[in-house]
């Protein structure tokens, strides 16, 4: 049953969650290394969307899982969790809040490429303009405003928050096409995500000493980054009577995050974040018009 004022109020407590996971990332990364907190932060997460699961009385359905699900689930939770919060953490540990958790929100452009040579979808003109503005948002923040100079502050940061939404674009497109439960895919992702990270820990990077306020930051960021905040946002969109209304609001989130950066952390938010993140905002709002014009105009000839 559709509710817009449950839709909104389940929205909004999701929006705050996600907007202060760039503080919660830059804090615990003081007292733990990246790969330490997505190991338990994806535990944390596992045991979160496995309570959803229960309180839901959907557990039974994993017992209709097939080779093929687990397949999928596999390559879905090597991309997200483990590929995209890897690098993303890594990320964070290099740049500063404002920039990697404001470089973060490229990832619906990034989805607009790879829907070309991977959903064979034509590119319109103003989608590409809406692109350069996107990048172009990318190169402001990343050069501190100085563009014509092209001198990069931690290059090497700037890629790996850009690149990590390579991989958020490939779980999304890849998840579109699985119909199976939201949260059973959710949990299943996670769970291998996990298994990946384990294997990753146990192998290659080894552990570290257990820092209780690190170990403290993790659980945060397994509830309200993966965990809680994603099924808040399910029933959101699931009580709206229309997706955009909630959909459009995910975009206040980068600007509450740099006001609690700010506060938190006590970075100064320079004026080049908050132009560059409107100009990344600006393309991604272009391409959806563009988007909805074309579904319009779709629906209409039919």
């Amino acid at each position: 049953m559709k509710n817009q004022k449950k839709a909104y109020v389940y929205a909004l407590s999701a929006i705050i969650f996600w907007s202060t996971i760039a503080s919660a990332f830059k804090i615990t990364l003081d007292y733990l290394g990246f790969v330490d907190i997505l190991l338990y932060s994806s535990f944390v997460a596992c045991i979160a969307l496995f309570a959803i699961l229960a309180i839901q009385r959907k557990i039974h359905l994993l017992l209709n899982i097939n080779a093929m699900d687990l397949m999928n689930a596999a390559i879905r939770g090597f991309l997200n969790p483990f590929l995209y919060y890897l690098v993303l953490l890594k990320a964070y540990s290099i740049l500063r809040a404002q920039e990697a958790g404001t470089l973060n929100y490229i990832w619906p452009i990034t989805l607009v490429l790879l829907s070309i040579p991977l959903l064979r979808q034509k590119i319109r003109p103003l989608s590409i303009l809406a692109i350069v503005i996107s990048f172009a948002g990318i190169l402001i923040i990343s050069t501190e405003g100085n563009i014509t100079s092209f001198s990069f502050r931690e290059p090497f940061g700037v890629f790996l928050a850009v690149i990590s939404s390579v991989f958020w674009a490939l779980y999304w497109i890849l998840n579109v096409k699985d119909k199976q439960d939201e949260v059973i895919k959710l949990f299943l992702n996670f769970s291998f995500g996990f298994i990946f990270i384990l294997l990753a820990a146990v192998f290659y990077y080894g552990f570290e000493k257990p820092d209780l306020k690190g170990l403290a930051g993790s659980v945060y960021i397994g509830f309200f980054e993966m965990g809680i905040t994603f099924f808040l946002w399910l029933l959101a969109l699931k009580h709206s009577a229309n997706t955009a209304k909630v959909s459009n609001l995910v975009y206040i989130s980068p600007f509450i995050s740099l006001v609690i950066i700010n506060f938190a952390i006590g970075e100064k938010i320079l004026i080049s974040t908050v132009v560059g993140l409107s100009f990344i905002i600006g393309g991604i709002f272009l391409q959806q018009l563009i988007s909805r014009i074309e579904s319009h105009k779709n629906s209409t000839n039919n």
